[in-house]
């Protein structure tokens, strides 16, 4: 699977062949299909058994944390760590998995809906401990974070990764919590009604 996510990454899913991903892991070409059916299903097995290391690493370590929102601080640095310490599995999950029909429309992402419910533990919790809003829905507001984190790693990814991705963790985590509104009373203010004569 390392060997499939190195050759996927620098040549593209459409582009590669069974032949290098053996090649690249050391074995013979058949020996790929006795794992896999077919490369569609060996981009799909990366995708499941890389996201479940990833809940597993991530309930670990966000289990060390005391309250729910040094939790959330931490999910959203390990994300981004996450991707930045293995930028070959970053293209492939943001990328190329994407071009795989199979997978966006015939597969059930049995470990992507757990790191929703992850991340929607999170919310619950901090709705709980009265840090989270608790007037807006769970299920909204952790696809909103997932997708935020989701289109900040593919912009790193599809810009070359030019920057270091950690780097924005605070700005992320400041948006997420404070939104883009200014904290100013004016703002708040009746817009005046409108000049109609």
């Amino acid at each position: 699977m390392d060997a499939a996510v190195d050759v996927f990454a620098r040549k593209g899913f459409f582009l590669s062949k069974v032949s290098e991903i053996a090649e690249k892991a050391g074995v013979a070409d058949g020996t790929i299909y006795l794992y896999f059916k077919n490369k569609d299903d060996l981009l799909i097995s990366i995708f499941e058994e890389k996201m479940r290391e990833i809940n597993a690493s991530f309930r670990d370590g966000l289990a060390q944390e005391p309250d729910a929102l040094s939790r959330f601080r931490r999910f959203i640095r390990m994300h981004l760590e996450g991707f930045q310490s293995y930028p070959e599995l970053a293209s492939v999950f943001l990328v190329e998995l994407r071009q795989s029909s199979r997978f966006m429309r015939d597969y059930k992402k049995v470990e992507l809906e757990n790191y929703l419910d992850l991340i929607g533990e999170l919310v619950e919790q901090g709705q709980c401990e009265g840090v989270f809003r608790s007037d807006i829905s769970v299920g909204l507001v952790k696809r909103l974070i997932f997708g935020t984190l989701d289109e900040v790693v593919s912009t790193w990814v599809l810009a070359g990764k030019p920057y270091e991705l950690v780097a924005l963790t605070e700005p992320v985590l400041d948006l997420l919590l404070h939104g883009i509104q200014k904290e100013n009373d004016a703002i708040h203010k009746k817009p005046p009604e409108a000049d109609v004569t």
